[in-house]
C-alpha cells in the first residue's frame, strides 16, 4: 500500500531523518500494520524527493556518517492537503484469495469441505480478532492507534459475518446444488465460441 502521504503527514510535524520517520510511522499506526521496511521507506523519500514534495540535507555527526534530513516542501504539503480531501476508495476492491479458496470449494460440490474451508477460516479471524482486542485494551496505547484497533476488529467481524453466511447459503442451505449443478459449455459450444472469436 502507498505510504507516501503517511510520510508527508509526518514531515508535516517537522524535518525528519529515515530512522526516525520509520519509528514515527510504526508508532502512528500502530501494531497491527506491521514493521515498515526502511529499504521502501527510503525508496518513498527518493520519490518524493523526485516530484519535488520534499527536499533533503546532509546533517554532519561527530561519531556517524552524516544524516539526511526530510523537509516537506510547498507541493508537498499542496499534495497532503488534497489528498486529505479526496474520499478513499478500497485499493484491492473485492479480490480476496479466500474468495476463490471458498468458490472452489462450492464447485466441489462437498459440503463437508466447505465446511472445513468455511470452519479452518474462522478459526483464523477469531484468534485475529482476539489479538486485536487485547492491544486495544492497553490503557498507554495512543488514541488514534485504539481508533485503528476498532477498525481492524469490524473489518475482521464483517469477515466472520460473511462466514455465517456463506455458511447458510451453502452448508445449511440448497444453493450449494445450485452451483454444482450450473450448466458449463459443453465441448462443442465452447469449440464453437472459440471459432467465432477467431
Amino acid at each position: 500500500m502507498p505510504i507516501q502521504h503517511a510520510v508527508l503527514a509526518l514531515l508535516r510535524g517537522g524535518p525528519s531523518h529515515g530512522y526516525e520517520l520509520k519509528s514515527a510511522f510504526e508508532a502512528a499506526v500502530g501494531p497491527q500494520w506491521g514493521a515498515l521496511n526502511i529499504g521502501h521507506l527510503y525508496q518513498v523519500l527518493d520519490r518524493l524527493s523526485r516530484d519535488g514534495q520534499v527536499t533533503s540535507s546532509r546533517v554532519a555527526q561527530d561519531v556517524k556518517p552524516d544524516r539526511v534530513v526530510y523537509t516537506i516542501t510547498d507541493a508537498g504539503t499542496a499534495e497532503l492537503h488534497e489528498w486529505m480531501a479526496a474520499p478513499t476508495p478500497r485499493t484491492s476492491g473485492y479480490r480476496d484469495d479466500f474468495f476463490l479458496k471458498m468458490m472452489a470449494a462450492a464447485r466441489s460440490g462437498d459440503r463437508d469441505l466447505v465446511a472445513s474451508v468455511l470452519t479452518t477460516q474462522r478459526g483464523h479471524l477469531l484468534r485475529e480478532l482476539r489479538n486485536l482486542e487485547t492491544l486495544r485494551r492497553d490503557p498507554d496505547r495512543d488514541p488514534v492507534v485504539r481508533l485503528l484497533l476498532a477498525a481492524a476488529a469490524r473489518h475482521v467481524s464483517a469477515d466472520l459475518a460473511f462466514l455465517d453466511d456463506a455458511e447458510a447459503a451453502l452448508v445449511t442451505g440448497d444453493q450449494l446444488t445450485a452451483i454444482r449443478t450450473t450448466p458449463r459449455a459443453t465441448r462443442s459450444e465452447a469449440t464453437t465460441t472459440e471459432t467465432r472469436a477467431a
